[in-house]
């Protein structure tokens, strides 16, 4: 179990660098203009703390894995860790609109690829925490 955290802990980690391409890639300069400057700064603000959260988890798994697994504490973190990501994994299918990747390829994969991601991270995260 401890390489599934630690890879979990990787792949987290990498997820939350990614957000740091989302406002050029999703054109945030031209599309957020029309909002009001507290809709702006909340879409922003809640971005960046959204990937220092997911940071920080990815940092738990890979360097607290043993104390994740062993410690009551621990099954408590990976019990809220799944019940998070089984919320991440239920958003992506009635949160975002199918016509948001339906027919595009490349968004295709990228849904299909996050939701096993999202899968993999919330079964290994409940199967810790209900573990002996």
């Amino acid at each position: 179990m401890q390489i599934h955290l630690k890879i979990i802990g990787v792949l987290c980690m990498a997820l939350a660098l990614v957000h740091i391409i989302f406002p050029k890639y999703f054109h945030w300069k031209k599309e957020l203009r029309s909002l009001s400057l507290v809709n702006k700064q909340m879409m922003e603000i809640h971005t960046i703390f959204i990937a220092v959260t997911v940071f920080l988890m990815g940092l738990l798994c890979v360097s607290s894995a043993t104390e994740i697994i062993e410690t009551s504490l621990g099954k408590k973190i990976a019990l809220g860790l799944g019940v998070f990501w089984l919320l991440r994994l239920i958003i992506q299918f009635v949160g975002y609109s199918s016509k948001l990747w339906k027919g595009k390829t490349f968004e295709t994969t990228v849904h299909v690829l996050f939701s096993i991601f999202w899968l993999y991270v919330t079964v290994i995260f409940f199967i810790t925490a209900l573990g002996e």
